[in-house]
């Protein structure tokens, strides 16, 4: 009898153990089940290693990629395939975060009820969000420079314009050391985290305007505030601002100012004001994971000081803060990222993509308001109305110090107010300059571009 029982006792863990088998295969063949169709072991999709079907287009039909049997075809203009090779990919497929190898299984065609359902012979085509048209004038305007460039609609969460630099013909890819410190392969938009610079003083401007009396802040700046006596312990401005409001010290970026604010808020705060505004999480492209933001808080120190201006530790992805520029623009929240607009399938069906994702609320509503008055007088009383010719801008500029002889990156953040182009932009040119100089000029021909498409 003991025996038997021994024998039932085993033949249920058996079936047990069969059972979570199945159940944490069908799991992972939900998760994992178009990861495994695009694999290069299925050859009948793929040819000497690249996947051999599918098309990839922008918003407005223009075709990026075409897979096949005898290779991959680029769209035929030059700068158009350099200014869009981050988003849509190389030959040899160097970029992992791009479409043609994120989405190979969109290009493949799979379903987790019916499998695969592409043979090769026939073709789906993807459909990005992005215009190439106003890429390509990113590409443009960036003139060779380092860094990156990133326009959506903070509505829809359509990514407009995704460009990176240093880039390259996707035809013809570079051969590329182990370390590539100027990454030739990293689509920056995405995949990288910087120091922001005064970009950073809208975080904590949140901050002083719910936890401070901000409407009767007042301060004399002298071009340097001392915390200390060794030289490391002083804050500069870049000249002497003299006596400024909150306002004031915003348009003119003074860093003094924001540095007694941000001790007068704490670590704790800025802290929790960070994680509100979404720079310490990240967004997902239809699965492609942006990097998340890295920041350090110390207490009651010059540091914090420097955390609150946008310095110290402080590294912002670039998506992440265009993010936080459309949730000012929205009202609090904004569309999150996406940049599959639809799929054709053979058959003449159409899957568009998914239904508009709202983010959490990344600043509340009254605050944004303010703010947003705020970076209208930044462009008004600072950077220049005429600048920016037939846009209703609010912009935030930042120099983002990096010590040593490099140049300070340059970074020009905000959005638009316009009903048919709701839009919010991030501008990073690296060892650029000052802020509104050098990516200043870059967000102009990207947003003119951007706003006199007649794309739908």
């Amino acid at each position: 009898m003991k025996k038997l029982e021994r024998r039932a006792i085993l033949c249920l863990f058996l079936a047990f153990a069969l059972m979570a088998g199945i159940v944490y295969y069908v799991y992972q063949l939900t998760i994992e089940g178009g990861t495994w169709v695009a694999s290069p072991v299925n050859q009948h999709l793929y040819s000497g290693g690249y996947i051999s079907t599918g098309s990839i287009y922008d918003r407005n039909g223009d075709l990026l990629l075409k897979n096949s049997k005898d290779g991959r075809k680029f769209n035929s203009d030059y700068e158009i395939r350099r200014a869009t090779v981050h988003t849509v990919g190389d030959k040899m497929g160097n970029i992992l975060t791009a479409a043609n190898v994120a989405y190979a299984d969109k290009l493949v065609g799979y379903n987790l009820l019916s499998g695969t359902y592409t043979t090769g012979e026939t073709e789906r085509k993807l459909y990005l969000t992005i215009d190439d048209e106003v890429c390509r004038a990113a590409y443009e305007a960036m003139e060779g420079r380092s860094g990156t460039v990133g326009v959506y609609n903070y509505r829809t969460g359509e990514i407009i314009c995704m460009v990176s630099a240093p880039n390259y013909d996707p035809t013809d890819p570079p051969d590329l050391d182990d370390d590539d410190s100027s990454g030739t392969y990293i689509n920056k938009f995405i995949s990288s985290i910087v120091v922001p610079g005064s970009t950073f003083k809208l975080v904590t401007s949140a901050a002083a305007i719910e936890n401070t009396d901000y409407d009767s802040f007042y301060y004399k700046c002298d071009g340097s505030e001392q915390y200390g006596t060794a030289k490391v312990d002083t804050i500069r401005c870049t000249y002497a601002h003299g006596s400024v409001d909150f306002k004031e010290a915003l348009a003119k970026s003074c860093n003094c100012s924001f540095g007694k604010i941000s001790l007068e808020l704490g670590a704790g705060t800025l802290e929790k004001y960070t994680k509100k505004a979404g720079l310490m999480t990240s967004y997902s492209f239809n699965g492609v994971k942006t990097t998340p933001g890295k920041f350090d808080f110390p207490n009651g120190t010059i540091n914090l000081a420097w955390t609150g201006i946008g310095q110290y530790h402080d590294l912002v992805n670039p998506c992440s803060m265009m993010v936080y520029m459309g949730a000012i623009a929205n009202g609090g929240q904004a569309a999150q990222p996406r940049l599959i607009r639809k799929v054709e399938m053979p058959n003449g069906l159409t899957t568009k993509s998914d239904s508009v994702k709202m983010t959490d609320t990344l600043i509340d509503s009254g605050t944004a308001e303010v703010l947003g008055e705020m970076m209208k007088n930044d462009v008004t009383s600072n950077y220049g109305q005429d600048n920016y010719p037939d846009l209703d801008i609010y912009a935030k500029s930042g120099t983002a110090e990096l010590g040593g002889a490099q140049k300070p990156h340059s970074w020009f953040v905000g959005y638009i107010k316009n009903s048919n182009h709701p839009y919010a932009f991030v501008v990073l040119i690296e060892n650029g300059g000052y802020g509104s100089e050098a990516a200043g000029s870059v967000a102009n021909q990207v947003l003119q571009k951007a706003v006199n498409r007649n794309a739908d």
